[in-house]
């Protein structure tokens, strides 16, 4: 996906906006996590799962027509155009990469609760999880998340989803498609007030039936590996324990990792592998262990396949041979720091559990 050379926006010399390389959202970010499980020690435990094109409809059981309408449009322009919200640029024939990563999506799902495999990381891109019913917006051209839940209870038999969102950013996407769907709860753990914003917020609870089925847990500053674990243990593991979903999409950015640029968060390789056993852990007692990552946000180059090896090394139950190289420098950062204000927020969140429908 050419999202440009401007950084975050286009390059500008009458506004001092120099042009650079790549812009932040590039895809050599993921490109660097596939690479680097392909030469770790976990390859050879891993099933390959081939993507396919969502087609059409398949996108329009979560999006407009207008907005589907639109995004092949400007895709077929030489110079390409813009997910919905004038930040979000593509290049030529960013349509068809965007239908390659919501099939992805699909194909990870299918896989899971078909039996064909354990557990399954969909490493697509573009990422999804801010793409509205009816406009794209921060990266994100459609929701492969959405995409792929729809499909699952359409044609697969599974009527109750819930998404686990752990990227930096508020899931404001996934959020709106399933506003009032009392059986798809969406759970989204963040940094308040980055992205959207006016996102987020623990108010933003749902509405008509599915009131209580969307609870956010918004994070200050500066949350690390303690904060995340206890907002997981005191929130979002009761709220899965209370919907019992019969899937679980995990929505897995690393943009809350401590080296990423777009966000003030301080969570390791360390803990992200802490809150995937929690998740894996849930998904067996709930719904017979079928989980689906997909890939969200994450903009360190550095951090991101870190992150990311981390967590399938967690799926696959095996060692990599690299653990984090960068631990021993990261670790004596705070990242494992837990204060009065992070705990209060967590509580605040976990006051809302008792909202979400009961499954």
């Amino acid at each position: 996906m050419d999202t440009g050379t401007g950084g975050m926006e286009a390059a500008d010399p009458a506004r001092g906006l120099q042009p650079i390389s790549h812009h932040v959202a590039h895809a050599d970010t993921k490109r660097r996590f596939h690479e680097l499980v392909q030469v770790s020690a976990l390859r050879k435990h891993l099933t390959p799962l081939q993507a396919r094109y969502a087609n059409e409809d398949e996108l329009a059981r979560v999006h407009t027509r207008e907005h589907i309408a639109e995004m092949k449009r400007q895709s077929q322009l030489l110079r390409g155009g813009d997910a919905g919200d004038d930040a979000s640029p593509f290049g030529r024939g960013g349509f068809d990469i965007a239908r390659l990563a919501a099939g992805g999506a699909i194909r990870t799902v299918e896989a899971v609760v078909t039996g064909e495999v354990d557990t399954a990381y969909g490493l697509v891109n573009p990422p999804g999880h801010h793409a509205e019913r009816a406009r794209g917006m921060g990266f994100c051209l459609f929701g492969n998340a959405s995409v792929a839940i729809a499909h699952a209870r359409q044609t697969l038999g599974v009527k109750r989803v819930a998404v686990v969102d752990w990227d930096v950013h508020h899931g404001n996407g996934t959020q709106d498609i399933w506003w009032d769907d009392p059986e798809v709860l969406t759970i989204s753990i963040h940094q308040h007030n980055n992205f959207p914003p006016r996102s987020g917020h623990r108010e933003h609870n749902g509405t008509g039936a599915g009131q209580g089925a969307a609870l956010n847990i918004p994070l200050p500053p500066g949350s690390g590996n303690a904060v995340y674990d206890l907002g997981f243990a005191d929130v979002v593991v009761p709220a899965l324990e209370r919907f019992r979903p019969e899937l679980i999409v995990v929505a897995s950015g690393f943009d809350a990792a401590v080296m990423d640029p777009l966000a003030q968060m301080m969570v390791t390789q360390r803990g992200f592998k802490a809150l995937t056993r929690r998740l894996l852990a849930a998904a067996d007692a709930l719904c017979g262990g079928r989980i689906a990552f997909l890939q969200e946000g994450g903009y360190s180059p550095y951090y991101l396949p870190i992150c990311g090896l981390g967590v399938i090394e967690e799926l696959t139950g095996r060692e990599s041979g690299f653990g984090d190289p960068h631990a021993a420098n990261l670790d004596t950062k705070g990242v494992d720091e837990l204060y009065e204000h992070q705990r209060a927020e967590v509580v605040r969140a976990a006051a809302l559990v008792e909202q979400v429908p009961a499954g």
